[in-house]
């Protein structure tokens, strides 16, 4: 037997999966334990979890991959410095990160003293890892396979070429142009300063026009062989760094965005000043540029690669808008995005890169689903039941257990067609950050209104957020303008015209949806509740969010029940029992 632990550490969406003769056993964020949005440092939690669920301990570990190479690019890095003398700061915070992630031997014997680590640590380069994580569990023989992100190992973007098991880098863009900095340093200018929050900038974007389309351009200069390069005046991190910070294992960033951009644009949005069509237009435009580099890479690597199919990672790849247009505006005719695309997929791409080194011509597995999170059996739901009896009572409410699949799909299904909101709780959590129909929160498509319901019942979030459907995947042609698979929510497609009004919760501004595409062979039972909704309202879909509240996803029973008692949810699913109001 070969173990093998991949880890993304030490930076935001800090995660570990386990890896055992190239069968991925058990993945996770490190979030989910600590209940920290985009927890950063040592994921000691999920470690601990993938190694309970195998049944092994840190002994057993042959080898420890991790999605970081300090060493990578150090020519570049040394000739950066010479010519372009950055600030101290910056330079002491890239040495004190070199020092982190030197040290993990150590950080093994202070977090599981009584389990020696015997085995062998790889240190697999950034991009090189993001690759991975997407070409080696793909269903593609042959590929061209690109990561597009912030940085990682002085760089921002690879391309390369897969085949087989094999994958080889063709072009790379270097610190510090970057697509990431540039789509956060506009998000900071636009007021949203939470780490992780260009996903508000892309749900905000149809609502503006591209007026600004044009001083981008000034922004970020495209380039023949797919690169890209950005006008340093308008951002500090050449010089000043990102200010990366990690604070009680929440990240942060400095501001990126350098006075000149307010000169291009217009003021900087305030803390709690009012969006303004301004903003939109602003929103809009980078959206607007972000595409044109990313198709222009693209393009790129369809020429050097000629393969029709694209393997795609990093970061960046949550760009689920630009995703969705790879059909329409790339040679490309097939696309795998890996499901956790940000680093924490490094986790999954670092180990599988060591375990195709180990064994070149061992088969690879094919990642159809994202279900390899921790799961509870019906002891463990009740005994979270029971610890909240008395707040339950409080609330009045009722507790059953379903006979059979059917009726629970049936029962839950008439729930969400009368317009309730159902916290759905089911077997293995998701690996990535979406929910995918473990750890969801369920409603009606139909409802013009569901939008303000979930926000006020549960959400609380900005009204001009899409919230997304599920869908059954023999029915997406009908309903969408594409027939492709989607697994992990990764794509924005537009809905057929004549669909929109029948689904106005999941439809966004401009008519289009971020699609899951649900089948039984991956998740029966959420394919069962979907088909049993179909079946009662004609409609073969339900709104899916994530089932959390300004927090993590959930993920074991007593976050759920927590989420259920202080939000006005109407229905919570654990399993076979069924929680209701």
């Amino acid at each position: 037997m070969t173990a093998i632990l991949g880890l993304n550490a030490f930076h935001a969406d800090s995660a570990a999966c386990l890896v055992i003769d190239g069968k991925l056993v058990a993945a996770a964020e490190e979030e989910r334990f600590r209940r920290l949005k985009h927890w950063a440092g040592f994921p000691q939690h999920a470690i601990a979890w993938c190694l309970a669920e195998a049944g092994l301990t840190l002994h057993d570990i042959d080898h420890v991959a991790l999605n970081r190479d300090p060493n990578a690019n150090m020519a570049r890095k040394i000739a950066y410095v010479l010519r372009r003398r950055p600030s101290i700061s910056l330079l002491q915070q890239r040495l004190n990160n070199r020092k982190q992630w030197q040290d993990i031997a150590g950080l093994f014997a202070q977090a599981f003293p009584q389990d020696a680590f015997k085995g062998a640590i790889h240190n697999i380069e950034h991009h090189e890892a993001h690759l991975a994580s997407a070409f080696l569990v793909s269903p593609f023989e042959q590929a061209a396979v690109v990561s597009v992100d912030g940085f990682g190992d002085f760089s921002s973007a690879a391309w390369a070429t897969g085949e087989g098991n094999r994958m080889d880098v063709l072009g790379r863009v270097f610190f510090p142009h970057s697509l990431g900095i540039l789509y956060e340093a506009v998000t900071q200018f636009l007021g949203f300063e939470n780490y992780g929050d260009e996903y508000k900038v892309m749900g905000l974007a149809p609502y503006g026009e591209p007026t600004c389309r044009p001083a981008f351009d000034r922004v970020v200069k495209l380039k023949s062989d797919g690169g890209f390069e950005l006008d340093l005046r308008y951002f500090t991190h050449a010089k000043e760094g990102a200010n990366y910070q990690i604070r009680d294992g929440v990240p942060s960033g400095g501001r990126l965005y350098a006075p000149a951009l307010a000169e291009l644009l217009g003021p900087a949005r305030g803390p709690g000043e009012a969006l303004d069509q301004r903003h939109r237009d602003i929103a809009r435009s980078l959206q607007m540029a972000y595409e044109d580099a990313f198709f222009n890479l693209l393009e790129a690597a369809y020429r050097k690669t000629d393969a029709p199919c694209l393997a795609l990672a990093g970061g960046c790849a949550y760009n689920s808008v630009a995703n969705g247009k790879i059909y329409e505006r790339s040679p490309f005719v097939h696309c795998y995005v890996q499901s956790a695309a940000g680093d924490a997929g490094g986790a999954i791409g670092s180990a599988y890169a060591v375990w195709h080194r180990l064994e070149p011509k061992a088969p690879r597995q094919r990642m159809t689903h994202a279900y390899y999170g921790p799961s509870f059996d019906r002891p463990a739901l009740e005994a979270a039941l029971e610890e909240r009896r008395a707040d339950l009572r409080t609330q009045d409410c009722r507790i059953e257990i379903a006979n059979n699949e059917h009726g629970l799909c049936t029962q839950v299904a008439g729930a969400i067609a009368e317009g309730k909101v159902i916290g759905w709780f089911q077997g293995r959590m998701e690996w990535g950050p979406r929910a995918l129909g473990n750890r969801s929160i369920l409603a009606d498509p139909r409802r013009a209104d569901m939008k303000d319901i979930l926000n006020s019942k549960i959400k609380r979030r900005e009204s001009f957020r899409p919230f997304a459907p599920s869908v059954l995947r023999e029915h997406v042609a009908e309903w969408f303008e594409t027939d492709d698979d989607v697994p992990f929510m990764m794509q924005v497609y537009r809905i057929q015209a004549d669909k929109r009004a029948a689904i106005p919760a999941v439809t966004h501004v401009d008519g289009t949806g971020r699609l899951q595409t649900v089948t039984a062979d991956t998740n029966p039972r959420y394919a069962r509740l979907i088909e049993s909704f179909r079946q009662l309202t004609g409609v073969p879909m339900v709104l899916n969010t994530s089932f959390n509240e300004n927090e993590p996803v959930v993920c074991r029973p007593q976050e759920a029940i927590d989420c259920f008692l202080r939000t006005r949810m109407d229905m919570l699913v654990l399993g076979d029992i069924i929680v209701s109001r």
